[in-house]
């Protein structure tokens, strides 16, 4: 068995070999004509490795872009972390609150705390520091 499997994969394989290598052969350099763009697959020589640069592998060109997306990913990371280090020495510095604990006033109560205090400025009057004389 391990010798058919081995042949069922060997004979493909090395006939792609033999055909690639007589028939196809290496590239031969030329000149380039005007207003072309080599890709970059182009640059192999051996048949099977342009096949293998243009089918499997990923461009050169866009290795590197996704590289740098990286290195600036990674940088404004740095950047964010330097500038919460920076707010949280500022916020122990002042003995300041974090500020995600802030609660925000609604509108509603604020009506309600101003109706009470015109009802209780209209009831006892402006005279609170008349009692304290």
């Amino acid at each position: 068995m391990f010798h058919f499997y081995v042949m069922m994969g060997l004979i493909p394989v090395g006939a792609i070999i033999f055909y690639s290598n007589v028939y196809i052969g290496p590239a031969q350099l030329a000149q380039i004509p005007p207003n072309y763009c080599p890709k970059h697959w182009e640059y192999h020589r051996h048949p099977i490795t342009r096949f293998i640069a243009h089918y499997i592998h990923n461009n050169p060109q866009q290795d590197y872009e996704k590289f740098m997306h990286y290195i600036d990913e990674e940088q404004q990371k740095i950047k964010l972390r330097a500038l919460e280090k920076t707010v949280i020495k500022k916020m122990a510095e002042r003995h300041d609150y974090q500020a995600y604990y802030y609660r925000p006033v609604y509108n509603k109560y604020i009506r309600i705390n101003k109706r009470t205090s015109e009802r209780l400025y209209n009831q006892m009057g402006d005279d609170y520091s008349d009692d304290e004389e």
